[in-house]
């Protein structure tokens, strides 16, 4: 199940629910989906900064706020998806011991929980200016609620999931509507790194999901996984270098985010085997470890 869960630690007691809280914490994915959202953001506040030239501390305190109101957002999303997935998370083996699947947590304090999330992340949007603060609403208010139904209806819910709205909404809170061929490459290369990093994610419940006919990338490639997402992974190298070369960056974007991510994935795409649940999760965790 491709998008990840937060709210197990705040809802669950841990003098009530040890064994819950052990497995959650043992896997304890949420960090590293944060970090990935993180750096998406962050391109847009950093490149967006070299064009109207913000200072560094301004670069820092942009990067921060949005880095809060993405882990806010990302968690109402992660319990809305689990509200709306609950019954397919009792069939898969990984997910069936969630707070809401195993009845641990009442479905009431989860939309109350999440309703929190939604206030706090509107709250942040107010102080986005008015072209940011419309951006964000529509991911917040529309990206977000279609996700978990896209499993129902279409082998790519990775894809939809890869519609990164932090970055758009960065970008437009800082240039407004400006230089938008540069943020639409950029956007598209975030499409495919996501649908790419997603797609090993779901990996790890591959068989759970057919038999529980939950539909995702994982799923539609099959054993054609490996030539796909070598080339979703070359089309976002791809992005990086038509970014760098528009806004003129210097040597080390081009070493570190591109050739540094080149031979992260080259390394991934030869010797990942898609059928090991414990390889596609680390593969995972190095995406937030070692991509741009």
């Amino acid at each position: 199940m491709g998008i990840l869960r937060t709210y197990a630690t705040t809802q669950v007691p841990c003098r009530l629910h040890p064994s819950i809280l052990a497995r959650r914490s043992a896997s304890r994915p949420t960090f590293t989906s944060s970090i990935l959202l993180i750096r998406i953001l962050a391109w847009g506040v950093i490149l967006s900064a070299r064009a109207v030239g913000l200072s560094a501390r301004e670069v820092a305190i942009q990067t921060l706020a949005y880095a809060i109101g993405s882990t806010l957002r990302h968690n109402a999303a992660c319990i809305w998806n689990d509200i709306c997935d609950r019954e397919f998370d009792r069939q898969v083996e990984r997910s069936k011991d969630r707070p809401l699947a195993c009845g641990a947590v009442s479905l009431t304090g989860a939309v109350l929980l999440m309703m929190a999330h939604i206030a706090a992340c509107y709250l942040l949007l107010t102080f986005a200016g008015i072209e940011g603060f419309r951006v964000g609403l529509f991911g917040l208010f529309f990206l977000d609620v279609v996700y978990p139904l896209m499993k129902r209806w279409t082998y790519w819910p990775q894809a939809w999931l890869a519609m990164t709205w932090e970055l758009p909404v960065s970008w437009t809170s800082i240039r407004g509507y400006s230089d938008l061929e540069t943020l639409a490459v950029l956007f598209c290369g975030g499409v495919c790194w996501t649908i790419y990093y997603d797609t090993i994610y779901a990996c790890q419940d591959r068989r759970d999901d057919v038999k529980a006919g939950v539909k995702s990338t994982a799923v539609l490639f099959g054993n054609h996984i490996r030539p796909i997402l070598s080339t979703f992974a070359v089309l976002f190298l791809s992005s990086l270098v038509y970014v760098g070369y528009t806004t003129s960056a210097g040597p080390l974007y081009y070493a570190i985010s591109i050739a540094g991510a080149a031979m992260c994935l080259v390394c991934q795409m030869s010797t990942l085997h898609f059928d090991d649940s414990g390889a596609c999760w680390k593969a995972f965790k190095m995406s937030s470890a070692s991509d741009t």
